[in-house]
């Protein structure tokens, strides 16, 4: 990387419902844009088109702009409780917005950031990015929970914006047998939509569905208790080395149509063992699927990582 520019790490969570998508696209609202637009406005940069490809950003006929690389590019509709991108910045144009402020470049920038977001993203964490570090291709897993209300009378209405209302009830038991096949190394091409020039080989390590209690490992005591805001709810924890466009979300229809006794297992195992797209798998409604977490290597493993994981794989 350019000696001139400094990688940063940010760290953030947003509500999606309001969003088209995280990827920045012109006259929509996304996540990349807002924050892209928050960069420009607390640098103090030129307002102007901010849609210079990655090639071309910081070469010298081209102004700088913020150009984010995102763990996970989320769909309209989806939700962060936590997620991750890097942005390479000149160090004179991050040492410019110090100002009166009697922090580092770094802390300054988070600050004057936190400020001028809309509502609906929250700032967690601006830090310099060890070396090394990709967003997205140092990523060693991702975790999303998809939340479903099958009982109106047990839902939390604050949790509404977040959870897809089913006429259940669920068979979760049958549904878990139906998640546990797709754990492994599998090509997901009945569950994500074509990617031309890449694959749709995916490695899951975790899929799990559950109804959440409210008997927490919070110790009980003789005063009011407020339940958890997901207490009734049923929640689908999926974990993989990356996801294919659709995947989650078509994954979670699947494992429904199963769990409402509409198609059998043996349709489900199917569908992972021939990887043909069709119109039974595709995705369910983005509202109930937030990612959670994206893990990565210790410091020392980031670049390794980040190239091992351009290669094709295959099965």
């Amino acid at each position: 990387m350019n000696e001139d520019l400094m990688r940063l790490r940010i760290d953030l969570a947003y509500d999606g419902s309001n969003f088209n998508g995280w990827a920045k696209q012109r006259h929509l609202r996304t996540v990349q844009g807002e924050i892209e637009a928050g960069l420009t406005q607390v640098l103090r940069l030129p307002a102007g088109d901010h849609f210079i490809s990655a090639e071309h950003a910081g070469m010298s006929q081209y102004p700088w702009v913020p150009q984010l690389v995102v763990a996970g590019r989320t769909d309209t509709g989806v939700h962060a409780a936590h997620q991750v991108c890097h942005l390479d910045i000149p160090r004179e144009t991050i040492e410019g917005c110090v100002g009166h402020l009697n922090s580092s470049p770094v802390q300054a920038l988070e600050h004057r950031l936190q400020h001028v977001l809309p509502r609906d993203i929250a700032l967690h964490r601006i830090s310099v990015a060890a070396e090394g570090f990709d967003a997205r291709f140092s990523a060693l897993e991702r975790t999303y929970i998809y939340r479903i209300c099958d009982n109106l009378s047990v839902v939390d209405p604050r949790m509404r914006p977040f959870v897809l209302n089913i006429d259940g009830p669920l068979d979760i038991e049958t549904m878990n047998v139906a998640a546990a096949s797709i754990v492994g190394l599998h090509d997901f091409g009945s569950f994500a939509r074509a990617n031309p020039g890449g694959t749709t080989i995916r490695k899951v390590k975790y899929a799990h569905w559950e109804r959440v209690s409210n008997s927490s490992s919070l110790e009980r005591t003789q005063f009011y208790q407020a339940p958890i805001l997901e207490s009734g709810l049923v929640c689908f924890t999926i974990v993989a080395d990356a996801f294919a466009h659709n995947m989650v979300r078509s994954l979670v229809n699947a494992c429904l149509r199963v769990g409402l006794g509409k198609q059998d297992l043996e349709w489900f195992k199917d569908k992972v063992a021939q990887p043909v797209r069709e119109g039974s798998t595709g995705p369910v409604a983005a509202c109930g699927l937030s990612l959670e977490h994206v893990a990565y290597p210790p410091d020392n493993q980031l670049a390794s990582r980040a190239q091992a994981i351009r290669a094709k794989r295959t099965l």
